[in-house]
């Protein structure tokens, strides 16, 4: 059960980009590099936030995972402190897809075009 497991807390995410606040958008973003990689989409959700307060003005944040035949990727949108969590998670059994899962990353990572980027990679198993 080797794997690798790819975190990345992002920063200086513009609120306004739809990415961070539409879910439709985020889905679509997440799908296509997930495709784009080589990596195998088996299941979804994505879920906006309701505002805090009926007052707010800033907009909700997005939570979303792929299920991946590799195992999984999870995003979490939080626009009103222009940030975002991405986590890619893929097993190694029978093939390494370590190299899709850096793809996968690299590629949400652009979409959400932060000011700062804060990477983890961890080998499991």
């Amino acid at each position: 059960m080797q794997g690798l497991h790819l975190t990345a807390d992002l920063r200086g995410c513009a609120a306004c980009r739809p990415v961070m606040t539409e879910t439709d958008t985020l889905r679509e973003a997440c799908l296509d590099a997930v495709e784009s990689a080589g990596l195998t989409a088996v299941g979804e959700l994505f879920h906006r936030f309701v505002p805090a307060s009926p007052t707010a003005a800033a907009p909700s944040g997005i939570t979303g995972v792929v299920l991946l035949a590799e195992s999984h990727l999870a995003v979490h949108t939080w626009p009103e402190l222009e940030a975002a969590t991405l986590d890619v998670y893929v097993c190694n059994l029978g093939a390494d897809n370590s190299a899709r899962a850096e793809a996968l990353m690299d590629a949400l990572v652009a979409a959400f075009a932060p000011a700062r980027i804060e990477r983890h990679a961890q080998r499991r198993g």
